[in-house]
């Protein structure tokens, strides 16, 4: 099997984050009207990394929170075992606001559908948009993302996968060429793989 190519390393991810900080000023309206949602797990960790970006270099504190969005998935019961759940939290009112929902790698959209039907519950956002650190094609679903880190033309035996420094202990994307693996089975210890519906989140 070849050795994943390496698409993003530490300092391209640093990089295409402060891009996104960028366009996300530019046009994310009202910065008091701003608020980031990252969907777990690393999808989190990036609107974080988005948010800290946005106080160092625009001077701007938005409200941050995240989605757990397993019971949301249209799959969720293909799927063996017991989905694992991490806590969601939107400690403030989503109503009036433009909402930036980040996520790691955009495949088929049906993970972001789930994350706006789950937002959609806590209230009515004036707009919500999209940050992907990769948008890999494959779409099942008429969903384009706002921001985009990198586009990665994939093939369906393709595999992304990221890693970011908080879970993995640094930050990286790179494509695999491997057989995708059927519904229910573990992801590898320590990275996202994302699969034909979207990747479960850890």
């Amino acid at each position: 099997m070849p050795d994943p190519k390496i698409v993003l390393d530490g300092g391209d991810v640093r990089r295409v984050l402060t891009r996104i900080a960028h366009e996300i000023v530019e046009n994310g309206g009202p910065p008091d009207r701003l608020a980031l949602v990252g969907i777990h797990r690393r999808g989190a960790l990036l609107a974080a990394r988005l948010r800290e970006l946005l106080g160092e270099l625009h001077g701007i504190d938005v409200p941050l929170g995240d989605l757990d969005i397993s019971f949301y998935r249209d799959d969720v019961a293909l799927r063996d075992g017991f989905p694992i759940v991490h806590a969601t939290h939107l400690d403030f009112d989503v109503e009036g606001r433009t909402v930036v929902i980040v996520d790691d790698v955009l495949f088929t959209g049906r993970t972001v559908r789930a994350a706006i039907e789950a937002l959609f519950d806590y209230g009515r956002p004036a707009r919500v948009q999209l940050a992907v650190l990769a948008d890999r094609g494959h779409r099942e679903l008429p969903l384009r993302p706002d921001y985009v880190g990198k586009n990665l033309p994939t093939a369906r035996s393709e595999r992304v996968y990221v890693r970011v420094a908080e879970l993995d202990g640094e930050d990286g994307v790179t494509i695999a060429e491997q057989p995708l693996a059927p519904l229910g089975r573990p992801e590898e210890a320590g990275r996202h793989q994302d699969t034909g519906l979207d990747a479960p989140r850890r």
